[in-house]
This record gives structure tokens, C-alpha cells and sequence, in this order.
């Protein structure tokens, strides 16, 4: 198998599931439990969180435990929206998000939030001066992903925080990291809420967490917790410790995967980059983990089916959608209509590469019309 699709997801470390085996045996009892099982368990619980916290140089304090990256985008913004509506109901997001954000955004408006869309230049890159144009006194969040999962163009957060702050210091910015974590260095220092999702850096499915600073209020979107603005679930101590053992690999050696996986990129790109009628979708900012290309004849999904009939797997989007962020980046309909992501990992090998590019250039030829 030839997989090329670790931007949707990733397959589990041997840590992180050795971890998640291991607690699931021992330590089953429920972290809430008046007992011996469930002081045990809350203990493994406070020191994986403190090794989380550790690891970003945050507070304890300011981990709250979701299912995954669009549970905490949920929590972050209409958590945010409920608890600031006195003060405004203005948000804005950038045109580069998640389809979840744009989903909740569409709520909010059914409520009565007003929703800006900043604006980014030819590259992907916000465009500072619009957004200092979007921010108003009743702005009360500001919502930029740090990574685009399409196209895998990074946002400077540190420079996009200090253009929100100097604008409006009572408006908020919330980043999902869902993207970044595991492919580049990230502060949290950076943002005031953010985003995490285990299964984008080889951890478990259904855990992730929302980073919320410790000056910021949010209300709950579920009740029965006992913690304000928790989640009010029994918390999976397994998936915890898995999500931390998943962690400690992902943000060790960034700089030496980046190296690696940017020489893979570059074979990927000029060798697509030659054959007629593909347009590569990738710019200055973009990561080299995600490329992003487009094409017309044959379909993506045609030939995303044919690759996966001889065992390659890529991600296409669905007939009839477009992709957001090529259309934000390059205002071209067909463009958007038709693309495909290779997403590369430090586990993808050169055979692998190789393997793709023939089988890509002999399929493509061989569906073209």
C-alpha cells in the first residue's frame, strides 16, 4: 500500500498504542470514581496532562479534553459568541478554514452573530491590512487556521495576534492547529484558544483537546460538567495517554522530518509540474507535507479511484464541491472544481514516491479523453 492521505488522517504510533493498550488494561476505573480505581486513574489522568502542558508550556488549567479538533472549534467559537454577546457579535474568519468552522459560522448567523470574511493575498497569506480593516470595537473573536488542510499554506499567528491585539485588545483569536501540530514548531503564547485533534500526529481517533487560555471565559455548549466550560463526559484516560504518547514523537525532531519530507515534495512537484494540463496549488507558505494540485481531464475522483484500485491512496474533493481555499488563493472556478492532495510524512519512503508518479502519469494518460 501507497498512502498519501496523512492530512486526513494518520495511522497510530506503536507509542501511542502500546500507551492506550496499557491504561485500558490498568488503570480502568473512571477518573470521577470515589474509589482506589479512581484515584489511580486520576493520577495517570493530572500527570498526562501536566506532560501535555509541559510540552507547550501552558497551564494544566488550560486543557480541555474534546473528541477532536471540531468538537474544540465548536466549544472555542460558540463557547466565545455566547459568553461576549453583550459586548458584540462580530466575528471574522479567513477564507482558507475548515468546512466545520464555516458550518459554525452559519449558525451563529442563524442567532444573530455578524460573520466578515478576511481576505488573503495571490499566496495564501492573510492580508494584514484587511483584517485591520475588519476589526471593530464590538469584534469579539477573530478565527485563522494555522495551517489550510488544502493547501497547506501556514499563517504567521504570532504577527496576526499583534495586528488583532494592537486593533481591539478585548478581541480574541482562535487558531485550529489541526494542521500544525506535528509539522511545524507552534506557541500557544501565539493564540488565545486553539484546536487539537489526536489522529492528525499518529495518536488515537476521538481525542484531541481545545487549548483556552486562562483569562478567557467561554460558555459551555454541553451541560452537566462540573468545571465551567468543560465537557461534561467521563474523560478516556486511554485516549489521554495515547494523545500524550502521540505528542511526545510528533514535536520531536520537526526540523530534521520538515528537511526529509520537503525533498520528497520537490520530486513530487517537478515531476507533475511537466505533465500537461496539471496545475500545481501551492505557494512561498505553503508546507512541503501538502500538495495540492488540479486538472480537469480526467476527473480527480476518476483517477483518485484508479490509484486506489492499484493501491495508492490521495484525497480528492466530492463532484460538486469546490475546494475553498484554491478558490480563495486563486479565484479560478475550474481550478477549484477538479484538485487533488498528496499529503507527505516522514514515513513516506522514496519507493513509495516513485511508485505514485508512474502509476500517476500512466493513469492519467491512459483516462484522459
Amino acid at each position: 500500500m501507497t498512502y498519501l492521505d496523512y492530512s486526513t488522517t494518520t495511522p497510530i504510533s506503536l507509542d501511542a498504542l502500546d500507551a492506550y493498550n496499557k491504561i485500558a488494561k490498568d488503570y480502568w476505573g473512571s477518573v470521577y470514581a470515589n474509589n482506589h480505581l479512581g484515584e489511580e486513574a486520576k493520577k495517570m489522568l493530572d500527570k498526562a496532562t501536566h506532560e501535555i502542558s509541559n510540552m507547550f508550556h501552558i497551564m494544566d488549567s488550560e486543557i480541555i479534553y474534546t473528541s477532536g479538533a471540531s468538537e474544540a472549534n465548536n466549544m472555542a467559537l460558540i463557547g466565545v459568541a455566547l459568553a461576549n454577546h453583550k459586548r458584540g457579535k462580530h466575528l471574522i474568519v479567513s477564507k482558507l478554514e475548515h468546512p466545520s468552522i464555516y458550518q459554525i459560522c452559519s449558525y451563529l448567523e442563524s442567532i444573530g452573530f455578524e460573520i466578515s470574511y478576511v481576505n488573503n493575498d495571490e499566496d495564501g497569506l492573510i492580508l494584514f491590512d484587511d483584517l485591520k480593516k475588519l476589526i471593530r470595537p464590538d469584534t469579539i473573536l477573530v478565527s485563522i487556521s494555522a495551517v489550510n488542510y488544502e493547501t497547506g499554506v501556514r499563517q504567521p499567528l504570532k504577527m496576526l495576534r499583534q495586528i488583532i491585539k494592537k486593533e481591539n485588545d478585548q478581541t480574541l483569536f482562535h487558531s485550529d492547529l489541526s494542521q500544525a501540530i506535528g509539522k511545524m514548531s507552534v506557541s500557544f503564547r501565539d493564540i488565545d484558544l486553539g484546536s487539537v485533534s489526536a489522529h492528525k500526529f499518529y495518536g488515537p481517533k476521538g481525542i484531541g483537546f481545545l487549548y483556552r487560555n486562562s483569562q478567557v471565559n467561554i460558555t459551555p455548549i454541553m451541560y452537566g460538567a462540573k468545571k465551567s466550560g468543560d465537557k461534561p463526559w467521563t474523560i478516556p484516560l486511554p485516549l489521554v495517554v495515547s494523545m500524550k504518547e502521540a505528542l511526545k514523537v510528533a514535536i520531536r525532531d520537526l526540523e530534521k522530518r520538515e528537511k526529509y519530507i520537503a525533498l520528497l515534495n520537490e520530486r513530487v512537484i517537478s515531476k507533475l509540474a511537466k505533465i500537461e494540463g496539471i496545475k500545481i496549488n501551492y505557494t512561498k507558505y505553503s508546507l512541503p507535507h501538502i500538495i495540492n494540485i488540479s486538472f480537469t481531464n480526467p476527473s480527480s475522483l476518476t483517477l483518485s479511484n484508479a490509484l486506489a484500485n492499484k493501491d495508492i491512496y490521495v484525497s480528492v474533493n466530492n463532484p460538486g464541491e469546490i475546494c475553498s481555499s484554491v478558490m480563495a488563493i486563486y479565484n479560478d472556478l475550474e481550478r477549484s472544481k477538479s484538485c487533488m492532495r498528496i499529503s507527505l510524512s516522514h514515513l513516506t519512503t522514496v519507493l513509495e514516491i516513485n511508485r505514485f508518479l508512474e502509476t500517476f502519469e500512466v493513469e492519467y494518460n491512459r483516462l484522459k479523453i
